[in-house]
């Protein structure tokens, strides 16, 4: 084959610190703007950022030559800087790990609906819950202590 052709798009997700609600609607959005920028400066294609008080979600592209891990470390701590610079929350900060799963072309349009369908999602499921049906679903080991 004279050339690459892929489609590398995921669904991260991850939480604050202990998961408190530091993220306030007053500045959410400006806070996925930020996350959107970062994917942007990485050379990756921000699809969808949404959440809530406690987590966001992403859904994003990136090139073959990226490492997954890599680019989350450098969204988290990117965003991290930026909420202690320009909110001025000095105790903010991500949790260590992180969800991450691959999704289709085909299912791009039904994971940016679910990501910016947060709001009302999360007054029928904690973040626990939807994260332990996400697993299950991509078919993910897991142990139940990791989950909190």
């Amino acid at each position: 084959m004279g050339s690459t052709f892929l489609s590398l798009n995921y669904h991260a997700i991850f939480s604050t610190k202990d998961r408190r609600p530091f993220i306030e609607a007053e500045w959410q959005s400006r806070l996925h703007e930020y996350m959107a920028g970062t994917i942007v400066g990485l050379q990756g294609v921000p699809q969808c950022i949404g959440g809530v008080a406690d987590h966001v979600h992403l859904l994003f592209g990136l090139k073959a030559t990226h490492c997954l891990a890599d680019v989350m470390r450098d969204i988290k701590k990117a965003s991290s800087v930026w909420v202690h610079d320009v909110i001025k929350i000095p105790e903010f900060s991500w949790q260590e790990g992180y969800a991450a799963f691959t999704v289709s072309p085909t299912a791009r349009e039904a994971m940016s609906g679910y990501i910016e369908n947060q709001e009302s999602h999360h007054r029928r499921k904690t973040f626990r819950e939807e994260l332990k049906e996400l697993l299950i679903l991509a078919e993910i080991e897991f142990e139940e202590r990791f989950l909190d």
